[in-house]
């Protein structure tokens, strides 16, 4: 049994949802199919939650009624037939009811939960009805069924795989299975949501499930490119990665793959591939356990960066200092991108300035302590690239004239990142192309 991952975009019109059908049925291999929102549905049930968190009921109303619009008129084209249109718009008005309702009532956080899981919910009803119309056997699973995550917040892979497997024998007779990316329930039985990495996460966690033959994650891009094409303008798409090459991409920048969803799949050594809905021909990227050839192969950037420093003659040789300094970004749960330490300053940098001035606060006691914001990580990736000497060589001989605040080299064989200020990013990104790439 495979995977099968479509994004908003993949569904986001009539068309394309049929487009997503013919891909499903095209192979006679058992599937479970993971549907995301329509594309622009998540962001405006986040400003209908925005705007009633805010008291402003009336702009909230009207995010409602604009969204009731276009789900009606997505319907008139999905669907042909009287019966199954008058199905899906009694579908749309139980949603569109539940959302209408919630104006009358006390916003809250399990609230704001509940309203974030009504796009998904929709969107793989009104494709389980396609599916119905055009006859092709199916089941509609809902996620909210078998998809957990524990006290921490975190996918609880054991309950996922218990609770699905039983599902699956339950209706061994099916091929096909569709059901919602994203939304899950908590410890508390409550609605609630895989924030990070969203479907692509649902994906990857029900493929380590169900130990899939391969998860394929199908978006509007082929692949994943060896450079950010927003940026560059001659970029190629990498046919094979490791899962180590690829979570390091992920993590620094390339936007197509969020780096959780890596891991469960290499968990269970399950092969994901990245494919084009629009160009289903593509070869796309198979990430896999294991890449024979060595050396540079993709580039990504991660804006937002803030670089801090700890200056501490006092201090810094002092047994258990470092502890103490991670200590504090381990109370505020802020994960560190890089770091690097000299006999007198520590620096490090984080991407979030949620808890930024409580951080610190409390680091102000260890020393001088001095921000930069507006940086950027620029990381160059490829299987063992540190140990590539001639490649090592071409990177530092292209961008010799680019300001480099910080270097992460020999934390991983695959990566090495520069930290630079983020005004230089697009022309290190473009330099790198043509100096490293050849491109």
């Amino acid at each position: 049994m495979k995977v099968m991952k479509f994004g908003g975009t993949s569904v986001g019109k009539p068309e394309r949802m049929h487009q997503v059908a013919e891909l499903v049925t095209k192979t006679k291999e058992p599937k479970i199919v993971v549907l995301s929102a329509l594309s622009g549905t998540t962001n405006t049930l986040v400003m209908i939650s925005e705007e009633l968190a805010n008291g402003n009921k009336d702009k909230a109303k009207q995010y409602i009624d604009d969204l009731e619009k276009h789900y009606h008129a997505f319907i008139q084209n999905l669907l042909k037939g009287k019966v199954v249109q008058q199905k899906a718009e009694n579908i749309i008005k139980e949603h569109f009811e539940f959302l209408n309702i919630i104006l009358r009532i006390s916003f809250s956080d399990a609230l704001n939960k509940d309203i974030l899981a009504q796009g998904e919910l929709m969107s793989t009803k009104l494709f389980s009805l396609y599916l119905e119309e055009i006859k092709v056997d199916h089941l509609l699973l809902p996620a909210l069924e078998f998809m957990r995550i524990d006290a921490n917040d975190e996918p609880d892979l054991k309950s996922i795989k218990t609770s699905l497997s039983a599902l699956l024998k339950r209706y061994s007779d099916k091929k096909i299975f569709v059901t919602q990316g994203y939304i899950c329930k908590n410890v508390r039985g409550e609605v609630d949501n895989l924030k990070r990495g969203g479907s692509d996460y649902t994906a990857s966690l029900i493929a380590a499930a169900i130990e899939a033959s391969v998860c394929e994650i199908w978006t509007d891009i082929d692949g994943m490119h060896n450079n950010d094409p927003r940026i560059v303008s001659h970029t190629e798409p990498i046919q094979t990665l490791s899962f180590e090459e690829a979570a390091e991409l992920a993590y620094f920048g390339a936007k197509i793959l969020h780096p959780t969803c890596i891991w469960p799949a290499q968990k269970s050594h399950v092969p994901v591939k990245l494919l084009n809905t629009m160009e289903p021909d593509a070869k796309g990227t198979t990430i896999q356990d294991s890449v024979e050839a060595k050396g540079a192969k993709a580039v990504a950037a991660k804006d937002g960066i803030i670089a801090i420093k700890i200056k501490s003659s006092r201090m810094l040789l002092a047994y258990g200092f470092l502890r103490k300094v991670f200590e504090v970004f381990e109370k505020y749960r802020t994960p560190i991108d890089m770091i690097t330490t000299s006999e007198v300053a520590i620096s490090l940098t984080i991407d979030s300035t949620d808890h930024l001035k409580q951080i610190i606060k409390e680091l102000e006691p260890f020393g001088t302590v001095e921000i930069d914001k507006n940086q950027s990580i620029v990381s160059i990736v490829g299987n063992c690239v540190v140990e590539q000497k001639d490649v090592l060589l071409k990177i530092f001989q292209t961008i010799h004239h680019i300001p480099i605040r910080m270097i992460s080299y020999g934390g991983s064989l695959h990566n090495i990142s520069f930290l630079i200020p983020g005004k230089n990013k697009n022309e290190m990104l473009q330099i790198i192309n043509e100096g490293v790439f050849g491109m």
